[in-house]
């Protein structure tokens, strides 16, 4: 009897001991849990740390997909089947508009997607150029861009006219060629005060604002000439207000716009950012009511700059400007209140989570060029978890739900991740990354032998050839999966093979970004 009670003594105070455990651990969770929602900030980042090699190889890749695309007379030509083009460009018209690059797999130089590359271009280096530097990239990035943007400084040879197209869009898809042996006519195409183009002028004041901050320090006389001209293009588009599309309709078939508030509450933005001058912080402002169309998210891209407005916007929201009024202060408040419905919208397990995805959790958007809203999406994510990381700005609120600025980083890796071959095809998008990738890119000079001798016709036996494309058009991003998450690599299939300049910059933005840990904000001036 006695040995049996001292048993039971025993066993009872075990299962004290037990639940006593059972409810430490349940305090220390929810401690734990408390802390991961608390509004103690992550610390600041500092400078670039260990390098993230996938990065840093498909970063390199991707930087080379310019060079594929650059129209002139090349200089230190790295690409082995690329030659000098389109030398004659502008001469119609005494303008030297060799430069500048080709929009995709064609022939036509595009003002208003090129534009925009040189603006998300611009954009990437000031947030991420110490990231390139560390793996070598930073002066091919500045190189790309000022091929560019030199080719837009001749572009606008007087303040109230713009050239913003080389080259006939339809004459140009009647022929498969590689462009070192065009023969076409390439005709010019311009808006002025009797044809206005809003949008496409205040879209390159957007990227001459934007590039004259990339060339501030370096080379001071190109980033000045740049600004000048930033200016007048901005004045241009805001006193003679009209769309592009709609002054010279055949433009529509290609890159029409949808409307051109967007672009010069962008453009205004940027040039707030590279003059310091309140009244172009100011116009955002006054005109938000008309154009910001706040409070509604929507997709960043070579059309519609809104997302990035007020992402850029938001990044003088949070560390502040100088001399910044009330009434600004509330506008401010304003884009940054909308980019925070953008990045909630693009949160998986946000409750306001966007239902534009595939089941493997890509945002996707439309059939044609699918990857380039759900990479430019990542882009803008990650700059805003870095802003939010350098103001020590601790979370996010998303319908009452707590997120970190981690849980942005978070969500740009899935998505790049995704790019670079964790998708159901276990492919690769971005070409020359990995061991799969698209083998029949569609894009002329990729197709076409070096060696080849065609004229304009006769070169579709190339478009038509079961082959795999002769030369690799290396850190292209391709067009991208369908819904179902299924692709068909065939070169006639251009809605998922064909490449764009656009498309590599966001990638080259977002790349940067993850090449290293988080980077430090740090300002534009």
């Amino acid at each position: 009897m006695g040995q049996r009670s001292k048993s039971k003594g025993w066993c009872g105070w075990f299962i004290v001991l037990v639940v006593a455990a059972l409810v430490a651990a349940v305090i220390v969770i929810s401690i734990r849990k408390r802390s991961d929602h608390s509004d103690k900030a992550a610390p600041v980042p500092g400078p670039p740390g260990a390098i993230d090699k996938k990065y840093s190889d498909a970063l390199k890749l991707a930087m080379q997909f310019f060079d594929i695309q650059k129209s002139g007379k090349l200089e230190n030509n790295k690409i082995s089947w690329r030659g000098n083009s389109a030398l004659q460009d502008g001469s119609e018209a005494k303008l030297d508009l060799s430069k500048g690059m080709y929009d995709a797999g064609d022939h036509i130089k595009f003002g208003f997607p090129m534009a925009f590359t040189a603006t998300v271009l611009s954009w990437a280096i000031l947030e991420y150029g110490d990231q390139m530097d560390v793996v070598d990239q930073l002066e091919p990035a500045q190189d790309s861009l000022k091929w560019i943007t030199d080719y837009l400084i001749n572009a606008h040879p007087s303040e109230n006219v713009l050239y913003i197209q080389v080259g006939d869009p339809e004459a140009d898809h009647k022929c498969w060629e590689r462009p070192e042996n065009m023969k076409e006519k390439r005709p010019l195409t311009q808006v002025n005060t009797s044809a206005p183009g809003t949008d496409v002028a205040a879209e390159t004041a957007a990227a001459m604002a934007s590039a004259s901050l990339v060339f501030k320090t370096s080379d001071s006389s190109y980033s000045d000439t740049l600004l000048k001209h930033a200016k007048q293009l901005f004045n241009f588009a805001d006193k003679y207000r009209g769309s592009y599309s709609v002054s010279i309709p055949e433009v529509q078939k290609y890159y029409n716009s949808t409307g051109y508030g967007d672009e010069l509450l962008w453009a205004a933005s940027w040039l707030y950012h590279a003059t310091g001058d309140q009244a172009y912080l100011k116009y955002t402002v006054q005109n938000g009511n008309a154009f910001a169309n706040w409070g509604s998210p929507t997709w960043f891209s070579w059309d519609n700059k809104l997302a990035g407005t007020q992402v850029l916007l938001s990044r003088v929201s949070f560390f502040g400007g100088k001399g910044i009024s009330n009434s600004e202060n509330s506008g401010l408040q304003k884009y940054r209140k909308t980019a925070e419905a953008v990045m909630c919208g693009l949160l998986p397990k946000s409750p306001t989570a966007t239902i534009s995805r595939t089941d493997s959790g890509l945002i996707w958007v439309s059939e044609w060029n699918a990857l380039q809203h759900p990479v430019a999406s990542a882009f803008l994510a990650v700059l805003y978890s870095d802003y939010m990381l350098s103001s020590r700005t601790a979370k996010l609120s998303c319908d009452g739900d707590s997120y970190k600025p981690s849980d942005l980083r978070h969500f740009a890796i899935s998505q790049v991740n995704y790019v670079l071959g964790e998708n159901p095809m276990k492919m690769s998008y971005l070409v020359g990354y990995g061991d799969k990738y698209p083998q029949y890119v569609h894009h002329r000079g990729a197709s076409i032998p070096a060696d080849a001798t065609t004229g304009c016709s006769d070169g579709f036996k190339w478009l038509k050839s079961k082959d795999p494309n002769p030369n690799v058009a290396t850190g292209a991003l391709v067009g991208g999966p369908f819904k179902n998450e299924s692709f068909v690599d065939s070169r006639n299939n251009s809605m998922q093979v064909e490449p764009s300049t656009y498309n590599g910059a966001v990638i080259v933005g977002l790349l940067s970004s993850l090449v290293t840990t988080s980077s430090v904000v740090q300002s534009f001036t």
